[in-house]
């Protein structure tokens, strides 16, 4: 027969102690475990292009050398040596040739997706990003597909770029949460499909998770067709969120058509309500995003010019963008 604790809050701290320690022990050891895999992966590597500069012979992709390693490698110890593994292994080991460069902040499968991207620059872009917002592999994946450092790249001069491949997104004003255009393939929504603004608004409601992905670090929904009751008229924002970094809400106005200059007069109004009556003492300004199927940048000019809010006006397009054609202008922006 099992003696119940005199002081059950005492008893049930010590379970929260003993459960704090057990987490972290777990955390730490799967931490050890993966620095551990992806230093022998490093270590593989050297060893495979120190064989090569003895002048045995070539490792490329198509090489007999990897064929034989790959094969002899999983006889002796298992899975995890196919040829495509070993060989990004001996690109582990040229890509980030001191093992320090590398963060254990990372798994094994995550710098295979990160080797896959050529531009150095790039690479070294989405690694900061995965670290700094903690992406999942899937979710690395799918920001990579979607050119998300082209896209960043393009609204900078060239200072910027590089800045951006070094350190990645650092967001100190209201232009760094700020995308165009925005990537929404995981809607699945045919181009040719002709859509209501609900509709839209409710896929990608449906979506949140990854729509939060796309809009980036910080955000956190607050909720969809915010009312705003100006002189016994009520309004509504499509999508209302706040961001935690900037210390403001962030509205965003959906359109499937042309954004019109209505549209900003309309999200200016918007923005000035939450900044009298729903931002706090403590809140920045508010961010306002009109979100349309297009834009014609000289109305934008004309429409936002004199405005003191903080008014985006950004184009969503529901394919992924041609990466190449993206990539080629990033290189046009930093040979200029």
């Amino acid at each position: 027969m099992t003696t119940k604790p005199q002081n059950n809050d005492v008893y049930l701290k010590l379970i929260d102690t003993i459960g704090h320690e057990i987490k972290g022990a777990r955390k730490k050891a799967i931490q050890a475990i993966n620095n551990e895999l992806l230093k022998a992966n490093w270590s593989i590597g050297r060893y495979i292009v120190e064989y090569e500069q003895h002048g045995n012979q070539k490792a490329d992709y198509g090489s007999s050398l990897l064929t034989n390693l790959a094969k002899d490698l999983k006889n002796r110890f298992g899975k995890g040596f196919s040829k495509s593994n070993v060989y990004l292994m001996r690109q582990f080991y040229l890509k980030y040739q001191k093992f320090q460069s590398a963060t254990g902040k990372l798994t094994w499968t995550h710098y295979a997706e990160l080797l896959g991207v050529s531009n150095d620059s790039s690479r070294s872009f989405y690694e900061k990003q995965a670290v700094n917002e903690r992406w999942s592999v899937r979710e690395l994946k799918r920001q990579i597909n979607s050119s998300l450092f082209e896209r960043l790249a393009l609204s900078k001069d060239k200072d910027g770029v590089l800045k951006l491949s070094e350190h990645g997104v650092v967001i100190s004003e209201a232009m760094d949460v700020v995308k165009d255009p925005y990537v929404l393939e995981f809607l699945n929504i045919p181009e040719e499909l002709r859509m209501s603004e609900s509709t839209l608004e409710q896929k990608i409601i449906n979506n949140l998770q990854t729509f939060l992905l796309e809009l980036g670090k910080g955000f956190s929904f607050v909720g969809r067709q915010y009312r705003i009751t100006l002189a016994n008229n009520h309004y509504y924002v499509d999508l209302v969120f706040y961001h935690r970094i900037l210390k403001c809400f962030v509205l965003i106005d959906l359109k499937t058509k042309h954004v019109k200059h209505q549209d900003i007069g309309q999200m200016n109004m918007y923005l000035n309500y939450f900044k009298s009556e729903e931002s706090t003492d403590d809140d920045n300004p508010p961010i306002g995003i009109v979100l349309g199927a297009d834009k014609n940048d000289i109305l934008v000019e004309y429409a936002t010019g004199g405005i003191s809010n903080n008014i985006f006006v950004s184009k969503y397009q529901l394919y992924l963008p041609d990466k190449k054609t993206l990539e080629n202008k990033v290189k046009e922006l930093i040979n200029e």
